[in-house]
């Protein structure tokens, strides 16, 4: 029987690949090793143009494919892989674009396009490239409970811009705008200031106290300003001090 008979060079669940083979150590023939996927029951069909393969083994042995939809590129292809480390996965990859459009017969208040991730985190990347999002509104809503949860948080390396014709902000216990650098509130029109209490406080009190205060107040800002400069991070608005 040849090897090609023998399944050895065919395509399949128990083929021979020699840049990057499952079954090192054995001689040609022999079954894949114990930590390799079998499977003999694999179909498919296809031709120079595409294929669709039903269990098969991929090329590292780790995993068995339900349905393997693919092209002669091997970039190009959509797994529903079945067991090993991506058991239940959906894998779609592709060299080109990846398109989905759906909704043309929903109405404007209806969810036409659901991601839904019963658990664990949804990441979408640009690895080379930017992300837009658009719509007639965009709304951002975290929901969780507890003090860890229920956060949003930007991040940039540069710049974070706003431009609208209303930027309306509310806390319900704390805030804090804060820079190690320059600062500056502008209005060219009516600037209106609010508080029970107003409290001004410069550097010129750090080494002697001022009458009223605020030394103690000036050495945590400097010290919080610090902070901001090596982490990247804020002040924490759960401190007592800082309030």
């Amino acid at each position: 029987m040849t090897a090609a008979k023998k399944g050895i060079d065919a395509p399949g669940a128990i083929s021979r690949n020699t840049v990057n083979t499952r079954l090192p150590g054995r001689a040609p023939g022999d079954n894949p090793t114990d930590t390799s996927k079998q499977n003999y029951t694999e179909l498919g069909w296809g031709n120079e143009k595409g294929s669709i393969r039903l269990g098969h083994v991929h090329k590292q042995g780790d995993v068995t494919a339900g349905v393997i939809l693919q092209t002669p590129d091997a970039e190009h292809q959509l797994s529903l892989d079945i067991d090993g480390p991506r058991k239940g996965w959906t894998t779609s990859t592709g060299p080109g674009n990846f398109s989905v459009e759906c909704g043309s017969g929903n109405d404007e208040a209806q969810d036409s396009l659901i991601l839904n991730a019963k658990n664990g985190n949804i990441m979408i990347t640009a690895t080379n490239g930017k992300i837009r999002l658009q719509g007639t509104d965009i709304e951002l809503i975290a929901c969780g409970t507890g003090d860890s949860k229920g956060n949003i948080r930007m991040n940039a390396t540069e710049s974070i811009e706003t431009n609208s014709k209303k930027l309306l902000m509310s806390a319900k216990a704390y805030y804090r705008i804060a820079t190690p650098g320059i600062g500056e509130v502008v209005a060219n029109a009516v600037l209106q200031m609010y508080g029970s209490i107003f409290r001004g406080v410069s550097d010129g009190c750090m080494f002697k106290n001022a009458k009223t205060g605020g030394q103690r107040f000036a050495i945590l800002q400097n010290t919080l300003a610090a902070g901001t400069i090596a982490t990247g991070t804020g002040a924490d608005p759960n401190d007592p001090d800082q309030n």
